[in-house]
C-alpha cells in the first residue's frame, strides 16, 4: 500500500489529569509548515585604522600608596654604636629565648621587659660573659654578632623580640634560619644585617663597633678593622617603620588605628 504524505493527516491527543478530557490536536500538512530562510552573512573587513575597545577603555594609574612621599625614610643615614656580643654558629632559638618563657606575651608592656631579660639565656655556660647581667633586664651589648644558621630552630617569633626587648639594635651573622630573618623583619625588632666574612671570628665580646646601614659596613674600633655587609634593601623601611604592620599602616595598605 501506497500513501501519499500530501494526504496524511496528523492529530494529537491531550489528556488533562484535572477534566479528563480528550481533546483532538490540529489537522497539519506539509504543505502548511513554512521554514524561515535566512541570507548570507555579510562580514565587512577591518580597516587599519582599528583600534580594541578593550585598550580604549583602560586607563592605568599609579596606587597612591606608590608614591615616595607615602613610604617611611629609609635607613641610608643611619647607624649603631656600642659593644658588641660575640656568638659562634647555629645560635638556635632555645639558646636565644627557651620554650620555657614563650607564655610571656610580648604585647604586654611588663611582659615584654620580663621577655627581654631572659634574650640568650640558653646559651652553654661556656659563654663567661653573660649577654645580660643578672638581676638587670637589659643588655650593655646593642650589637650581636653571630656565625653561620643563626636563628635556627623553631619559628617562634619570640627571638627576636626577646633581642629587641632586651636593648639590642642588630645582629650581625654570616647566614640566618629563613624564619628567624623574615620573623626579625615582620616584629621590626632588630635589623639582621649579613657580613661577607666571617666577622665573629675576628671580633670579641666588649668590642666596640659602629654599623653604617647607608654605607653597609661595620666598623670595629677596638681591632681598627673594617668589614663590609650585605645591603639590607627593601627589608630596611619595613623594619625602620616598626615590622610589617606599622609599615602597612604608614604606607596606607591598611586603616590606621583610631586613635
Amino acid at each position: 500500500m501506497s500513501v501519499s504524505l500530501s494526504h496524511v493527516s496528523y492529530s494529537a491527543t491531550f489528556t488533562s489529569s484535572a477534566s479528563k478530557t480528550t481533546v483532538p490536536g490540529p489537522s497539519l500538512s506539509p504543505h502548511s509548515i513554512k521554514v524561515p530562510t535566512f541570507l548570507p552573512l555579510t562580514v565587512k573587513p577591518l580597516n587599519s585604522s582599528f583600534t580594541p575597545h578593550g585598550a580604549r577603555a583602560i586607563t592605568i594609574a599609579p596606587h597612591a600608596t606608590s608614591t615616595p612621599s607615602s613610604i617611611p625614610s629609609d635607613t641610608s643615614t643611619k647607624t649603631f654604636h656600642g659593644l658588641c656580643y660575640v656568638v659562634g654558629d647555629n645560635i638556635d632559638t632555645d639558646q636565644i629565648i627557651p620554650a620555657e618563657y614563650l607564655t610571656l606575651v610580648p604585647s604586654n608592656p611588663d611582659e615584654y621587659e620580663k621577655l627581654g631579660s631572659y634574650a640568650l639565656i640558653g646559651l652553654p655556660s661556656s659563654y663567661a660573659t653573660r649577654f645580660i647581667e643578672p638581676n638587670e633586664t637589659k643588655t650593655k651589648f646593642s650589637i650581636v654578632i653571630g656565625g653561620a644558621n643563626f636563628g635556627c630552630g623553631s619559628s617562634r617569633e619570640h627571638a627576636p623580640v626577646a633581642l629587641g626587648a632586651a636593648g639590642a639594635k642588630a645582629v650581625v651573622a654570616e647566614s640566618y634560619a629563613r624564619i628567624f630573618f623574615r620573623n626579625s623583619v615582620a616584629t621590626g625588632e632588630v635589623y639582621p644585617l649579613e657580613s661577607e666574612v666571617r666577622i665573629c671570628e675576628e671580633c670579641r665580646t666588649g668590642d666596640v663597633v659602629t654599623i653604617e646601614l647607608g654605607e653597609s659596613r661595620l666598623i670595629n674600633h677596638t681591632t681598627g678593622k673594617e668589614y663590609k655587609l650585605k645591603p639590607i634593601g627593601d627589608a630596611g623601611p619595613v623594619i625602620e617603620a616598626g615590622g610589617i604592620f606599622a609599615y602597612a599602616r604608614k604606607t596606607g595598605m591598611i586603616p590606621s588605628q583610631s586613635k
